[in-house]
């Protein structure tokens, strides 16, 4: 960001990564820049600021507070309910894979063979018993 960009407001510290920019992160909670323009109101609350902070009324404190940054660090850690919008979107996109398989399973796969039957494959499991195959032990290879 240029310094065209920053308009009349104040430079006041190095900022995040040396940019003129304001930027409200509670890991970095000093922007560069102040969050308001300069107006004569605020000036004027700027040269009282320069005494005695205690001639200050609670109202233009905040005034002051505001005019330097957007958020307060209890707003910035405020829930946004960002999670909702992002749990949605997954679950949405989870729910349209597991149509999408469903419709594959229906319509498109070719039947599975019917050696995949649980009367073929125990039929199966007793040929290999009686051949010996690959010997099996166990309490299911007796005879």
């Amino acid at each position: 960001m240029t310094m065209d960009k920053v308009g009349n407001r104040d430079v006041v510290g190095f900022g995040y990564n040396g940019e003129p920019a304001y930027l409200d992160r509670v890991d970095f909670p000093y922007p560069a820049i102040r969050w308001k323009e300069n107006t004569p109101d605020i000036m004027a609350l700027r040269e009282k600021e320069k005494g005695d902070w205690k001639k200050l009324s609670i109202e233009e404190k905040k005034i002051l507070y505001r005019a330097s940054f957007r958020q307060t660090f209890s707003e910035m850690d405020a829930p946004t309910g960002e999670w909702k919008g992002i749990l949605g979107m997954s679950l949405l996109i989870t729910s349209a894979g597991i149509w999408l398989y469903l419709y594959f399973k229906a319509f498109a796969y070719p039947p599975l063979p019917e050696t995949f039957s649980l009367e073929r494959r125990l039929a199966q499991l007793d040929r290999m018993k009686k051949l010996d195959m690959n010997p099996i032990d166990g309490l299911c290879a007796r005879k």
